[in-house]
């Protein structure tokens, strides 16, 4: 089946050079992307997102948005359509952590592919960060805190520096870190496999007291937090997409054995479940974060449910 045979309008470089476009999406059609998507579309942007198959491509043709057939594992073809935009949103990644390190290594060479092609022309370019693993756990992180790379397990982090250094030649870049969990319904990412482990488990659990804490945004506030970086936030910026700074582990293992019908417990390392054995790592870890500065800069103010409310809502307890 070709995209043609599902209807899909796909762009070629051709097309894209007649075509008036504003951004290029990649990851368009995954989590975070599609509210993007929709939330560019609804403010009168017209987006052109990229797609790897058929059905990322006919999943951004009905929303409304223009589709560029193309991979992130092909960096050089992404010049095109970030040449042709307005700017470029950048939130494709390849999430298999089995081989973390070369998905780091193809989002480096994207990223350079995306800067190079936007130097000196002052376009905006947004790039993907997290908060997890910022400052030391105990403190609120900020948008001035930095990582220490020196120490850093994940190979993607150098990524946003990366980025950032584009700033200097002529790129409206921003960084958006976002927080580890991005709610809402439809999420299938950590809160829904924490939600998959609880029923495997027979047990709501969390970690010592479970007093550690998870920083998290509704998916929809992230979306308009990129809308307004995209449309008026300076180069070099570092934004915090977080609204609950901090939600305790214990809070969230209460509302998970009510909705589930599950005993709710404490565990220590040397006790894990099998079932919660990839969980381990991140149960016993505790990361706050703040997004004042985020706030007071673009006038963004968080409006949506807050992880517990949808968790308290069923979105993840009752699939």
């Amino acid at each position: 089946m070709t995209a043609a045979d599902i209807g899909v309008t796909v762009m070629s470089v051709t097309d894209i050079e007649r075509h008036i476009m504003e951004y290029f999406v990649t990851g368009a059609s995954g989590w975070i992307g599609t509210a993007v998507t929709a939330e560019l579309l609804q403010h009168g942007h017209e987006v052109v997102g990229l797609a790897r198959n058929d059905e990322s491509a006919a999943k951004l043709s009905a929303a409304g948005a223009h589709v560029f057939r193309g991979s992130i594992d092909d960096a050089d073809g992404l010049r095109a359509p970030a040449e042709a935009a307005d700017g470029v949103i950048h939130l494709a990644f390849n999430h298999d952590f089995s081989a973390h390190a070369a998905a780091a290594e193809a989002d480096r060479a994207v990223i350079t592919a995306l800067g190079e092609t936007l130097a000196g022309s002052d376009r905006p370019l947004i790039v993907p960060s997290g908060v997890l693993g910022l400052g030391n756990g105990v403190d609120v992180a900020t948008e001035r805190t930095e990582f220490d790379l020196a120490k850093t397990a994940s190979p993607r982090l150098p990524n946003g520096k990366l980025a950032l250094d584009f700033a200097d030649r002529g790129v409206r870049v921003v960084s958006v870190r976002f927080a580890p969990t991005v709610h809402g319904d439809g999420d299938h990412g950590f809160m829904a496999g924490y939600v998959a482990m609880d029923r495997l488990a027979g047990v709501a659990g969390f970690m010592g007291d479970g007093s550690q804490t998870w920083p998290a945004v509704h998916v929809a506030d992230a979306a308009v937090l990129v809308r307004l970086a995209l449309e008026k936030a300076p180069a070099g910026s570092v934004l915090h997409a977080v609204a609950d700074e901090g939600v305790e582990h214990r809070a969230i293992a209460d509302v998970m054995g009510e909705k589930l019908g599950l005993p709710v417990r404490a565990f220590e390392p040397d006790e894990i479940p099998e079932q919660w054995a990839w969980l381990a790592r991140f149960l016993g870890f505790g990361s706050r974060a703040s997004s004042t500065a985020t706030q007071e800069l673009l006038g963004w103010t968080p409006t949506h449910n807050t992880l517990l409310e949808d968790l308290a809502a069923g979105y993840y307890t009752e699939r």
